[in-house]
């Protein structure tokens, strides 16, 4: 802990002298200080877990995370009468912090930057996420011939200052591939290409935009980040993993994104549909977005303590998608870096506890509550919808034996949806010591509120949002700091595979500052402005020449800006798994684009699920089996092997990021998976039907342009090798044909058949055909 210390004026003097030489050596001529960018991280990482929110864990009663707290151990312009700079440059064992038990010592740079801090003499700022949304305009930027919109102001006033050019634009085939994949995550046809490169420049990419926004492709790409957040599953998970029918909400979520839904309708109905006025079916379907965690259905389980862990699964899942928080830090104690106490935790847990729900899920099938839902779904028009009531929970009358436990339902059948519905009396919601459903403290009730750091938000004499209907709705006050950063942050991650928060799911002190965040602020007025419409957000973003630049690498480009930090080129990003996958499906012809439905079982590896439970995976036929990868049946203990080889996320719990792997089984995956093998003799076959080129034809339909001459030699190289190969052995190009259920008439014999095929598998596998250009 920090306590009372002076040093001698001459030691004190030393240090700082050593220290100042240390700076001026080392790191050169420093530019000005920035609490929130340069002094805050320090303190959050190396004092705030003693000297922090945390009540529990806090020495000396010093707290570093707040201003007036934190100013009484440093004096403004005078680091030798700062408490603070005074102990950090300490070398007895006894006294120096952070304390060597800690093993977090300060480097020289950060002890160099807090004396300069205070030096200057800068004010103990906010935590940036938490401040106002701030209402900026782009910025002017002199002999600005490269700014055609609002965002590429922001980033070229930072690469000015950065010192670094843009990039070239990217060729009209790459953009057109860039674009298509990004709003439908597929690749674009040939014609699709020479519509766009034929079209009059300064309106093609709008034009290109509007259409594919009204395509269902666009919807079911949309959908697959918003799955994955909300940790959409096909069976419950845990030990038993049992069924369960929830694609009517999956198929609910791709139907608002095609109906462009504005974004707080789309939440609000998430979060609260059930508790609307009148709700119609659509509405209540929508709550199944809070149903989609995880459920126990084991012999034995106590079912309190399995209906308290969805409750939190719910608070953390909305602190992630919504605030973009770490709330569930708090479910022991006190956040130990963000404002966000255990009490705040429980105060929102309480809006979450009064789901009419049981604690132990049936042996298959929805657990209660559950509405009916119609097999003409999701093809209901508006005026179709109706308010059907959720099945009711029984509860056990006797307390006897079970002591209160709840029964289990009869299982809901395939034709319902598991959704939100309250209770007629609300549960009374307790803090739970270190989180533990059995040890409520009873001196500690709370009611449900929002964290105390969000309190400014409101006048004082307001009540703060008492359901979970107003909670949604307090989501999107004007004055809300964090709803629409987050969602755009998100926006921006799509597109860039990197947000400008580079953690989306953490916007606080422990979370990386944003590279642009004028720009941040900028894009969440314009989110708040248009009456939160995604697509006017999307569509800012690929009129921009930030996005529209080219990915090449230069040296020079590698040099000045080598993690494209500052958006000097456009990043090469891998493609999702679900992308390659439907990618490979769609350049062969096989892509079936059926919308909705039940969830399909694809090929699989032989006796999948056989080392976890006694299920068969019953695979599908016909046109089930190349169904878009978003449609594919997902266990959660044991998800798809080729999406979570790919780095999907495994749906166990809310994910708004996934990180990029490159392993050798994606690349054995690409070249010998039943799925792939099928879509490249597909592919071989639309490549020698279609055109009298078929290498230059199949390189079109995989990467959108033809070859240039050396790779055109390379595969014919490749088809000669193997024509050769096929032509000494019928029976192996006869076993290679034979992959996949898929059939057709011969289109040349097996021998030319199987070597064009392996032409075709050599494209599916160019790094081109699995990055986004």
């Amino acid at each position: 802990m920090i306590a009372a210390l002076r040093l001698s004026p001459l030691v004190a003097r030393i240090a700082w002298l050593i220290a100042a030489t240390t700076h001026v050596v080392a790191f050169g001529v420093a530019e000005e200080i920035s609490f929130s960018r340069d002094v805050r991280p320090i303190l959050s990482d190396h004092c705030f877990a003693c000297h922090g929110p945390d009540e529990q864990t806090r020495e000396a009663g010093l707290r570093l995370d707040q201003s007036e707290s934190a100013m009484s151990v440093v004096a403004p312009g005078d680091p030798n009468a700062s408490e603070l700079w005074l102990r950090v440059i300490e070398h007895a064992p006894d006294m120096v912090m952070p304390p060597p038990t800690v093993k977090k010592p300060l480097s020289t740079k950060q002890i160099e930057t807090l004396r300069r801090w205070i030096e200057q003499g800068v004010p103990y700022d906010g935590h940036w996420s938490f401040r106002p949304i701030a209402d900026v305009n782009p910025p002017q930027v002199p002999d600005d011939n490269w700014s055609t919109s609002p965002v590429d102001r922001f980033v070229l006033h930072e690469l000015r200052r950065q010192g670094i050019q843009p990039s070239a634009p990217a060729d009209a085939i790459a953009l057109c591939r860039r674009i298509t994949l990004d709003l439908t995550g597929l690749p674009p046809t040939p014609e699709q290409i020479n519509r766009f490169c034929n079209d009059v420049p300064e309106r093609a990419v709008e034009r290109l935009t509007e259409r594919l926004m009204r395509t269902p492709a666009y919807g079911e790409h949309m959908a697959v980040a918003w799955l994955e957040a909300a940790r959409y599953a096909d069976t419950d998970g845990y030990q038993n993993d049992r069924y369960r029918y929830q694609h009517v909400w999956r198929d609910w979520v791709i139907d608002a994104f095609n109906r462009h839904m504005p974004y707080d309708q789309f939440v609000i109905e998430q979060l609260a549909g059930d508790m609307l006025p009148a709700a119609m079916l659509r509405q209540q379907i929508a709550t199944g977005f809070n149903r989609n965690h995880r459920i126990n259905s084991e012999d034995g389980s106590i079912p309190e303590e399995w209906r308290t862990e969805y409750v939190a699964d719910r608070v953390d899942t909305f602190g992630t998608v919504f605030l973009g928080l770490t709330v569930g830090c708090a479910r022991c104690h006190d956040h130990k870096y963000d404002p966000i106490s255990q009490q705040d935790y429980y105060q929102l847990f309480a809006y979450f506890n009064n789901v009419a729900e049981t604690g132990v899920g049936p042996n298959n099938g929805n657990s209660p509550p559950f509405i009916p839902v119609p097999e003409s779904w999701p093809l209901l028009s508006d005026d179709e919808d109706r308010f059907v009531t959720p099945e009711p929970v029984t509860l056990r009358r006797s307390r006897e034996a079970a002591g209160n436990a709840l029964r289990r339902p009869q299982p809901g059948s395939p034709q319902t949806v598991m959704v939100m519905h309250e209770l007629e009396q609300p549960r009374r919601t307790f803090v739970l010591a270190r989180g533990r459903y059995d040890q409520p403290d009873k001196n500690r009730p709370v009611r449900a509120d929002v964290p105390a750091a969000f309190a400014t938000m409101a006048p004082s004499d307001e009540s703060p949002p008492s359901d979970r209907l107003e909670l949604a709705h307090w989501l999107f006050r004007d004055d809300h700091p964090l709803t629409a950063r987050v969602a755009v942050n998100r926006i921006w991650q799509h597109f860039f595979g990197r947000g400008l928060v580079p953690t989306p799911d953490n916007f606080g002190v422990q979370g990386t500052p944003p590279s642009h965040p004028e720009l941040l602020d900028y894009l969440a007025n314009q989110l708040i402005e248009s009456g939160w419409d995604i697509q006017a957000i999307q569509r800012l973003i690929l009129d921009s020449q930030t996005y529209q630049q080219s990915s090449r690498l230069t040296q020079q480009s590698a040099k000045d800006d080598p993690d494209n930090r500052w958006y000097s080129r456009f990043p090469r990003v891998r493609l999702t798994a679900f992308q390659i996958r439907d990618a490979a499906l769609a350049s062969s012809g096989l892509l079936v684009r059926q919308v909705g439905g039940p969830s399909v079982k694809p090929y699989m590896p032989p006796k999948i699920w056989s080392a976890m439970s006694n299920n068969k995976y019953q695979q599908d036929n016909g046109g089930a089996l190349f169904r878009r990868s978003l449609y594919t049946y997902w266990r959660r203990t044991i998800p798809p092997p080729t999406m979570v080889g790919f780095n999907a996320a495994d749906r166990e719990v809310c994910a708004v990021q996934t990180q990029s792997t490159n392993t050798p089984l994606q690349a054995l995956t690409l070249m010998n998976n039943k799925t792939f093998v099928e879509a490249a003799k597909w592919l071989a076959r639309r490549m020698m039907t279609e055109s009298d080129t078929p290498i230059d034809h199949g390189f079109r339909l995989v990467c959108g342009r033809p070859p240039v001459d050396a790779e055109r030699e390379v595969l014919k190289e490749v088809h000669e090798h193997f024509l050769d190969v096929y032509s000494r052995d019928k029976p192996a190009a006869k076993q290679l044909l034979d992959t996949g259920e898929a059939v057709g008439p011969a289109v040349a014999s097996a021998p030319e058949h199987a070597a064009m095929t392996m032409v075709a598998s050599t494209i599916l596998n160019l790094d081109e055909a699995v990055t986004k250009p």
